[in-house]
């Protein structure tokens, strides 16, 4: 599917972006071992949580629509075959973490873009739990009990920390997990709503194993990864009046919120409320003002790793050389989203040059439209997008079917807020 993006004069309009991918994926997971019925309304549509969601019926547990009837912590059966996690890596580390404490063997596989990416991060401290795991393919599973231990992660990531989690529920004793910079706490809220013993102290986590989980009664807060295109799309278009309803504002995602911020754009959270544990807001976005220069790195930037790409469009925007560093992490997503994306805003005038572990930007550089590629990255492709609404001309994008990974109405609210 080739998408086509025309400039826009303003973005104008309130919009629902979907249910929260990472919250929705947990939902899934650990209510497919809740002790009872869940009731999740607003799962994210995207193709990555329906991967998720046919994962957890072949292990046994029962979804109807926003209905899923647990298995208990003891009642998931082994698949029939292979349990196929699609494009998604967070279906594949966190059910990785969930299979390896049981007495069965599963093996967990993917599509060509997931197969390539990095799975020993979560194989080697499942390992060290003394669960079965190997990669690649990758094979958890069928050697029990697990034993709790302490695990300082040389990078941060929330998937694999929740992947030791989960299996941690499982284990003979506490489970602690010591993160370099604090990492999304999806798992752990959800775990604790769910009547687990999980104690957080700074970058520190630790969890007692469980016998039972409550079920989830929840709905589900909109995804501020995908609310990100339109808060920067609407900031960089003069006379733009967006809001963005109950949106996910949890503490450890708003870091790409507050470095807008700090460069001029104009955001405000209104209708602030508690869904699940998790803090939710309207997001009222209008024009940036008077741009300022910024720089990211290290830790700053594994906390906003997802809007990373979009972020680069802004910097095209910027007065000033913009460097974006510490993100080498984006060479091993859905695709090199480091390339990716200066191959796409090259093509389209911006003055960008890829780095090992990020970009290197100066602007403001006026943008034309061009022909551009998604890579098969829905994040690229929404990036790119946001770039041809700023663009003179007509963007073109190959390969924009791959929104359905995350965001398949990216298109549609595009149109009407145009």
């Amino acid at each position: 599917m080739i998408a086509t993006v025309r400039p826009a004069r303003r973005l104008d309009g309130a919009i629902r972006v979907p249910g929260d991918k990472s919250i929705s994926h947990r939902a899934l997971i650990l209510g497919s071992i809740a002790s009872g019925r869940s009731h999740l309304r607003g799962l994210s549509p995207g193709a990555d949580v329906q991967s998720t969601s046919r994962c957890v019926e072949e292990l046994g547990a029962q979804f109807n629509g926003s209905v899923l009837d647990g298995c208990g912590m003891n009642g998931l059966r082994r698949a029939g075959g292979p349990l196929d996690c699609g494009n998604s890596g967070t279906t594949m580390r966190l059910l990785a973490g969930l299979l390896a404490a049981q007495d069965f063997e599963s093996e967990l596989v993917g599509d060509e873009s997931l197969s390539r990416r990095p799975m020993d991060r979560v194989v080697s401290p499942l390992s060290e739990m003394g669960a079965r795991a190997s990669w690649p393919p990758l094979r958890v599973g069928g050697q029990t009990p697990l034993h709790g231990f302490s695990h300082t992660m040389a990078k941060p990531s929330a998937q694999v920390k929740s992947a030791i989690l989960i299996a941690a529920l499982f284990a003979d004793g506490a489970t602690s997990v010591v993160e370099p910079v604090r990492t999304r706490d999806h798992t752990e809220l959800m775990l604790r709503a769910m009547g687990a013993a999980v104690e957080v102290e700074g970058v520190r986590v630790q969890l007692t194993p469980a016998s039972r989980l409550e079920p989830l009664d929840l709905d589900i807060p909109g995804d501020l990864s995908a609310a990100a295109f339109w808060l920067v799309a609407a900031g960089l278009m003069p006379g733009s009046r967006v809001r963005l309803e109950g949106v996910g504002v949890n503490p450890t995602r708003t870091a790409f919120i507050d470095l807008l911020l700090g460069c001029g754009f104009q955001i405000k959270f209104s209708n602030s409320r508690f869904a699940g544990g998790e803090p939710v807001a309207d997001l009222d976005v209008t024009s940036a003002v008077a741009l300022r220069a910024l720089q990211v790195s290290g830790d700053q930037a594994a906390e906003m790793i997802d809007e990373l790409p979009v972020l680069a469009v802004v910097a095209t925007q910027i007065a000033g050389r913009t460097v974006i560093s510490g993100a080498a992490e984006l060479r091993v997503k859905e695709s090199n989203r480091i390339e990716a994306m200066e191959e796409g805003l090259t093509a389209m005038g911006a003055d960008i040059t890829a780095v090992e572990d990020g970009w290197v930007i100066n602007g403001p550089r006026y943008l034309e439209g061009a022909k551009v590629s998604a890579h098969g990255d829905h994040r690229v492709a929404m990036a790119l997008a946001v770039a041809g609404l700023i663009a003179d001309g007509r963007t073109e994008i190959d390969g924009a079917e791959c929104v359905e990974i995350s965001y398949p109405d990216f298109f549609d609210h595009l149109e009407y807020l145009c």
